[in-house]
């Protein structure tokens, strides 16, 4: 057992169909393409997209939040292909739970946002530094974080990334990352902070191998576009 943040990915196709045959409120719609996956709230304001056999450090799941079914895209989260089970258990159970789903259009972040936001890690010891821009929040052995980039927050994009959760040998360098834009509800981040500072999970020991490269990271994984709604026809 190892802390959330350092825990295997596991399966994350198994976790999506897991969700999906749970929450009847939720359903899956066939796309034009069998690598891409996209679960679909009977509300049409939530959407996820899930890509199939992504690599490690790019981005497997975009979800996002709408007003209306019609309207502009409120906020988006995007998590990478290496992201521990733990975490997205975690945020599928939020989405399921539908609390925080509402959020302010338009509002500006503001301190008590992020307070809300980041208490677990604060509560839990988590080191809390201020470099210009960048508000950080680090693990005690320093393997993990979150970042909250003030000057984004300040100058609000629906697509923008203002939080990322990472784990790995810095922000920049992540072993896997989770993004997520302004308006993304105080309560869902305070959940994922609650998962890194107090959950645990399974890590399965390391085997010799090959040397693989590994292209990383040096800003925040790229955000996907979702549909406001169904892509294609209903799965069957």
């Amino acid at each position: 057992m190892v802390p959330a943040y350092l825990a295997d990915a596991g399966d994350h196709d198994a976790l999506l169909d897991s969700f999906l045959d749970t929450h009847g409120d939720w359903e899956k719609w066939r796309t034009w393409s069998d690598d891409t996956t996209h679960a679909i709230h009977e509300s049409q304001t939530l959407c996820i997209e899930r890509v199939h056999e992504t690599p490690a450090h790019e981005t497997a799941w975009t979800v996002a939040a709408y007003e209306t079914p019609v309207s502009d895209r409120i906020w988006v989260l995007t998590a990478t292909g290496a992201t521990p089970a733990p975490v997205l258990q975690e945020l599928l159970d939020h989405l399921a739970d539908g609390d925080g789903w509402d959020t302010a259009v338009g509002a500006l972040v503001n301190e008590k946002m992020v307070t809300a936001a980041t208490q677990p890690l604060s509560d839990a010891g988590w080191k809390h530094t201020v470099d210009g821009r960048w508000i950080r929040w680090t693990s005690p052995a320093g393997d993990a974080g979150v970042q909250f980039d003030a000057f984004t927050a300040q100058h609000p994009s629906q697509d923008l990334a203002t939080w990322t959760v990472w784990a790995g040998p810095d922000p920049d360098r992540p072993t896997w990352a989770v993004t997520a834009s302004p308006h993304t509800p105080s309560s869902l981040l305070a959940d994922l902070s609650e998962t890194l500072a107090h959950e645990t999970g399974l890590r399965r020991p390391q085997t010799a191998g090959p040397e693989r490269r590994t292209t990383l990271f040096t800003s925040p994984p790229a955000v996907r576009a979702v549909a406001a709604g169904p892509a294609a026809s209903r799965s069957r």
